[in-house]
């Protein structure tokens, strides 16, 4: 298999894959190939950056990520964020919507929401966003 860069005679670019460079030739002969963007069958080769692989010996391994220490800076900066920011609990969605309403004060908050509630936040334009990891309410703390 080979792929190739595409262009149409409407200067879109879609890459494409063929069996053989013959069978290229023969399907744009036929007119076969078509641009996915205007169906154009116009189609000539783009200009390709070679994909040259290093060798095997010279790549340099991804360094070894500790999951431990990235969890931890994770929920140190989620614990920043959320400082000076009220727990609301389960009653997150009416407080959020309410401030969005104009009929409760702005301030930062943060609780619990079901998938339900939250969708419904977002879809009538309440700016809201899941925390990345779990936090203990106040009240299970010790």
């Amino acid at each position: 298999m080979i792929v190739f860069d595409l262009r149409c005679a409407g200067e879109h670019v879609f890459e494409a894959w063929f069996a053989s460079s013959t069978a290229y030739d023969d399907q744009r002969a036929r007119k076969l190939i078509a641009c996915p963007v205007c169906g154009d069958t116009t189609i000539e080769k783009a200009v390709m950056a070679p994909n040259v692989s290093a060798k095997a010996n010279a790549r340099t391994p991804a360094p070894p990520v500790d999951v431990k220490v990235a969890l931890r800076a994770l929920a140190a900066a989620q614990r920043k964020v959320l400082e000076g920011s009220r727990w609301v609990g389960k009653d997150f969605a009416a407080q959020a919507r309410a401030m969005h309403d104009g009929a409760q004060p702005h301030e930062t908050i943060h609780g619990q929401a079901t998938i339900t509630e939250a969708k419904a936040l977002v879809d009538d334009g309440v700016a809201v966003a899941a925390l990345p990891l779990p936090i203990v309410p106040p009240e299970q703390s010790n």
